[in-house]
């Protein structure tokens, strides 16, 4: 899991089976399975409203000026990003 803060910082943890881990109020994290077993996931949340944001959509959606000044990212690359956003399942 990749947590993001402020300033381009971010923190990459592994977890194995069984370990719990904790993302900071409003910090976005990224949790990907780098493993070749299925992963079980359970994300719990104190807030009583859940919100979603696809990084790729927002790139997509975002003043592309902003993005490449930022990001290190050609119009290129932004063209090839779908605005709507793709569920995962």
């Amino acid at each position: 899991m990749t947590v993001f803060a402020a300033q381009g910082a971010a923190r990459t943890f592994d977890y194995l089976a069984g370990d719990v881990g904790y993302v900071p109020l409003s910090m976005p994290h990224y949790v990907e399975n780098n493993g070749s077993d299925p992963l079980r996931f359970l994300e719990l949340f104190r807030a009583p409203h859940f919100e979603d944001i696809s990084l790729a959509q927002w790139m997509a959606l975002t003043p592309r000026n902003l993005v490449t000044a930022h990001l290190n990212l050609d119009c290129q690359f932004l063209d090839n990003i779908n605005k709507n956003k793709q569920p995962v399942v």
